[in-house]
């Protein structure tokens, strides 16, 4: 492609747009859909956009907030904390547990939502959802720029102790996203997508030592 066929920006000079393209460039994403119970009882609820796996043994996921929020709060002061797979008939539930309420406020009933017992943690995972990872804190880190200043975002990342998967979601002991129709966040101002079975491809990996 030439430069006459290429939009370039820097982004510390503003993306000269009508709305910021790096969310949905870097998608879809993993919803990270987290639980968590603070030091006095009170349970949270939020999802996050920012949220995959970094690690496959021991298996590691991680999220990250944009600002100190009580999630962050929670996990820091407990090292727990639960995420629940997002899926389209939980769409609507998840997009109301996001809502910018007070720490007080239970997000489980805000959403109506059914708050099931871990067994490893004390953070509840969400009942309804088909997968949940039960997660103790290994790492919390404040994220800073190039120039090494500050950002005022934090990685939460966690190792996975302890997997619900609902056997709806495995086909012959494999695990199906699309049976479980998997929603992904796209960026923009509300995209979002759907893992159904008619997108799905199969790729193997180069065989190597022929």
């Amino acid at each position: 492609m030439t430069d006459a066929s290429i939009h370039f920006y820097e982004p510390a000079q503003g993306h000269g747009l009508p709305h910021d393209p790096f969310n949905a460039i870097v998608g879809p994403r993993p919803i990270g859909w987290i639980s968590s119970r603070s030091s006095d009882g009170s349970l949270n609820l939020a999802p996050y956009s920012f949220f995959n796996g970094f690690n496959y043994t021991p298996p590691i996921v991680g999220f990250a907030s944009v600002g100190w929020k009580d999630s962050v709060e929670n996990i820091q002061a407990t090292g727990e904390f639960v995420w629940n797979l997002a899926t389209r008939p939980l769409a609507e539930a998840m997009n109301a547990s996001s809502a910018a309420v007070g720490p007080e406020v239970d997000e489980f009933a805000l959403a109506g939502l059914t708050p099931a017992a871990s067994r490893l943690v004390a953070a509840p995972r969400v009942a309804e959802s088909p997968v949940s990872f039960e997660c103790k804190l290994t790492q919390l880190i404040q994220l800073q720029s190039a120039a090494g200043q500050p950002v005022e975002t934090w990685l939460v990342l966690g190792e996975v102790v302890g997997v619900h998967i609902a056997l709806a979601a495995l086909d012959q002991g494999i695990y199906d996203p699309a049976a479980t129709h998997t929603i992904l966040r796209a960026g923009g101002p509300a995209d979002y997508f759907e893992i159904i079975p008619e997108t799905r491809f199969k790729m193997r990996r180069p065989r190597t030592g022929d």
